[in-house]
């Protein structure tokens, strides 16, 4: 499946410079009028937009799929915790999943993490596996971005499944 590579944070960088570009183009345009250049220039950053909404409805289209493959999963989200957001080398957000187990026996956890900008708007999600947890023990996995997000991010776990 395509994934847009643009951010929201790179989404707001592109129509500022869109639209600034709107100013200087105005004066020099063979293609008529200002009008004419402005409409160019808001059809691009439309079109932007839409990549990067059609990006994020497919991941989580995804997640959800994941999610309802889990036979005989019941709520586990206040057993779930998630450290401080990073970056790795390939530069993708990635985030420590942490599951506490406190069933009586060895039990995985399916858990949608949300990575969302400074804002608070959703802009990637991920199911990540933390399998075999012993009974009354905490497993860990690393949660990774299906692609690089800009700017400042934050991890919201979305649902979380033991099963």
């Amino acid at each position: 499946m395509a994934r847009n590579r643009h951010g929201g944070a790179t989404l707001t960088a592109v129509v500022a410079l869109a639209l600034t570009g709107v100013t200087g183009l105005t004066g020099c345009s063979d293609d008529g009028s200002p009008s004419s250049v402005a409409s160019k220039a808001a059809s691009a950053v439309e079109s932007l937009g839409s990549q990067a909404a059609s990006s994020i409805a497919s991941a989580t289209a995804e997640a959800g799929r994941r999610l309802d493959e889990v036979k005989n999963g019941v709520d586990a989200k206040d057993a779930v915790k998630l450290g401080t957001p990073a970056t790795d080398s390939a530069g993708r957000s990635t985030v420590e999943v942490t599951a506490h187990n406190t069933a009586g026996s060895a039990k995985s956890f399916a858990v949608q993490v949300e990575f969302k900008n400074t804002g608070g708007n959703l802009i990637d999600t991920v199911v990540v596996t933390v399998s075999d947890v012993p009974a009354g023990k905490s497993g860990t996995a690393t949660a990774r971005s299906n692609r690089k997000l800009s700017g400042g991010v934050k991890a919201e776990v979305g649902r979380a499944l033991r099963y």
